[in-house]
């Protein structure tokens, strides 16, 4: 089930060039293409400061918009570059690709954990330790989930949730070919204190109780 795409607001760029780009940078605007899908390439222009915003958050060459552009319908978008200013590093110009819904791309799809209150390991004070908050999935356009679900119903202390613990959903696959961590239930802190002093302690008494080492040398 695909999850909600966030959407990217851009305007038709009047004109072409680099003449209508420097237009568009003295405007607070980004000037873009948006090419693919069998049609024409679209000339547009963003704001900056919405640009700036997403760009910040993090993922923007990962993530799937739903581009609206007044006059057109709305379209699936990936970037697939973004120009800078050498000097002061911010954007000048960006690429965007439409999507056929049977695209086949690879996005960071976010992990989720459900019933905690059911996890024995955590009723007991186990941490719940994420190693991986989303998974990059290739995953088809027309059909991508909004997120992935680990159960954690019956998981104790020390148990660890993989990759293969997640049903993915039909077409996707990861795009890393092994079966890695996603997370795992740690002992409380109190308890692994425990533990260590037990340790200590057994280390400390083997010491102890041991044979005494032999005298060297006896009486003549």
């Amino acid at each position: 089930m695909a999850g909600e795409i966030p959407d990217l607001h851009a305007e038709v760029r009047s004109g072409t060039g680099k003449g209508a780009a420097r237009q568009a940078r003295r405007e607070g605007k980004v000037p873009g293409i948006v090419y693919g899908g069998g049609e024409d390439p679209l000339p547009i222009n963003i704001p900056f400061n919405a640009l700036i915003k997403r760009l910040r958050a993090g993922r923007f060459l990962a993530t799937l918009f739903n581009l609206k552009v007044d006059g057109h319908d709305d379209v699936r978008v990936i970037c697939r570059n973004v120009q800078r200013d050498v000097v002061k590093d911010l954007p000048t110009h960006l690429d965007l690709m439409r999507l056929r819904r049977t695209t086949r791309i690879a996005l960071f799809i976010p992990v989720d954990f459900i019933n905690e209150e059911e996890a024995p390991g955590l009723k007991k004070g186990g941490v719940l330790t994420v190693v991986r908050p989303e998974v990059e999935l290739s995953v088809i356009a027309g059909d991508i989930p909004e997120k992935l679900v680990i159960d954690l119903t019956g998981l104790d202390v020390g148990d660890v949730m993989h990759l293969s613990d997640i049903e993915l959903p039909e077409g996707a696959r990861s795009t890393i070919d092994r079966d890695f961590v996603i997370a795992n239930i740690s002992a409380p802190s109190a308890l692994r204190a425990e533990d260590d002093e037990e340790t200590e302690t057994e280390e400390t008494e083997a010491t102890e109780g041991g044979e005494a080492p032999a005298e060297e040398g006896g009486e003549e």
